[in-house]
């Protein structure tokens, strides 16, 4: 028997959760792009100094994709334990986690002070940020999902989702100030370690804003029915993940196949455009960042706008949307950067952003629909961060092998309508989820929510 609807939370209570999710993941994901533009800007010279030029940068990318690597095991650790013990508790220890490696990259010596062991710490605080942020992104937004109602779940929901852009536009915006203020040889001797430094001040102030949360209600729900089970020696539950391979396996692979074209497209746009613009182009790295800072603050507002889009036509479709239009603006993105001025170059990164923003949006609501809540955390991180592994951790790394193969953009627009065209089949398999109670999530076979409960208005 379906449990009961829950009562939404009172809205300025679910404004504070979305508040605490959003401060959090910005941190998180500020630690984690700001590895990626430092990837594409100076690792390849700090710590692989004897390397080819375009060789140390893909380098520096491998380490960067080795804390992709890192997030599948975050997804099922985190997932696991999200699961059983609660959201709020693992989001506050992946804050941690997150925050104290990038503070600890900051402080780290060069190839020119300790040799070959300096990429291998660098790889070791690399791998601690992809576990952390393979807990984070499941937690964060399934906070938010369960606290609201399926009326404007999307809207709410999306907003950890600017995280990831407003973690970009933090970390951009310090390595833009940081490059303009200092001489490219005082910013490669000192001022990259800063970025990193700040972080933690910034993790101080999220943990304080993530302790003042609570725990979401369907999951206390849920938490309280097990309980009873175990009371009355029930059949003890499967282990989450177990229980996700036995009954939610097609909506794994569908959430798998959904993040391929959002996740590479998103670096493509984003971190290897660091390098295209600069080396292939010849436009300055300060022209580079500020066109990636304009696109992010514009991604940041457009988010919510699709999520609320999302409740009032479906998630599918505006999935849709985002997938068909970033496949089509990839000969027209390189085509203008191509034009080497920052105007094109800011046209194509704004409006890259703006389709990627059509799935990034309802993504949050798209994968909580899919799971019970008792395997949801699981669930969610797992299907969001294994696609990772294949999707966004190699993109900056194939993009440059073949931008030194072909010494041409054709081929890396094409691996990203390839991408694209995979998103589409795999969203075209999915079931509109956007009327569900998400207490009404059976183990076996997700069911709409009664009309009366979640009836969204036209």
């Amino acid at each position: 028997m379906a449990a009961a609807t829950h009562a939404p939370t009172p809205p300025g209570s679910l404004k504070r959760i979305v508040a605490a999710s959003l401060i959090g993941t910005t941190i998180e994901w500020y630690d984690f792009f700001l590895y990626g533009s430092a990837a594409a800007l100076v690792f390849n010279k700090l710590f692989f100094p004897e390397s080819d030029p375009l060789v140390g940068t893909l380098l520096s990318f491998l380490t960067y994709a080795v804390g992709f690597a890192a997030r599948p095991l975050g997804a099922l650790v985190f997932g696991h334990y999200g699961d059983r013990l609660g959201r709020k508790k693992l989001l506050v220890l992946s804050l941690l986690m997150m925050g104290g490696a990038t503070f600890a990259i900051g402080l780290l010596p060069t190839h020119a002070t300790v040799g070959s062991a300096a990429p291998v710490l660098l790889t070791v605080l690399r791998l601690v940020q992809g576990f952390a942020l393979g807990g984070e992104w499941g937690g964060a937004v399934l906070l938010v999902s369960e606290h609201g109602d399926a009326k404007r779940r999307g809207f709410w929901a999306s907003w950890p989702q600017t995280g990831a852009p407003a973690g970009q536009l933090l970390a951009t915006g310090v390595l833009s100030a940081l490059t303009a203020l200092l001489s490219d040889a005082a910013f490669t001797s000192w001022g990259w370690r800063v970025p990193f430094l700040l972080s933690g001040v910034l993790v101080m102030v999220g943990l304080w804003i993530r302790l003042s949360v609570d725990e979401s209600p369907v999951f206390k729900a849920a938490l309280a029915a097990a309980e009873e089970r175990n009371a009355a020696a029930a059949p003890a539950e499967k282990t989450p993940l177990v229980a996700v391979l036995r009954h939610h396996w097609r909506d794994v692979l569908i959430a798998m196949g959904a993040r391929m074209a959002e996740n590479i497209s998103y670096y493509v746009i984003t971190a290897f455009i660091l390098v295209y613009a600069t080396t292939q182009v010849g436009l300055s790295k300060q022209t580079a960042l500020n066109a990636v800072l304009i696109g992010s603050a514009i991604h940041f507002a457009v988010i919510p706008l699709w999520g609320a889009l999302s409740d009032r036509i479906g998630r599918r479709p505006v999935y849709l949307v985002g997938a068909v239009g970033v496949g089509l603006w990839m000969f027209p993105f390189f085509a203008l950067i191509d034009q080497d001025s920052f105007g094109s170059l800011l046209l194509a990164v704004t409006v890259g952003l703006i389709l990627h923003g059509a799935m990034y949006a309802p993504q949050a609501a798209f994968f909580s629909e899919m799971f019970a809540t008792r395997m949801r955390y699981s669930g969610a991180s797992i299907g969001a961060q294994f696609s990772s592994v294949a999707a966004g951790a190699p993109a900056p790394l194939i993009a440059v092998a073949l931008l030194d193969e072909y010494d041409s953009s054709t081929p890396i627009a094409l691996y990203v309508i390839a991408a694209a065209l995979l998103t589409v089949v795999a969203v075209a398999c999915a079931r509109e989820t956007r009327h569900r109670d998400l207490a009404d999530v059976t183990d076996s076979a997700p069911r709409a929510a009664t009309a009366d409960s979640v009836r969204v208005e036209a």
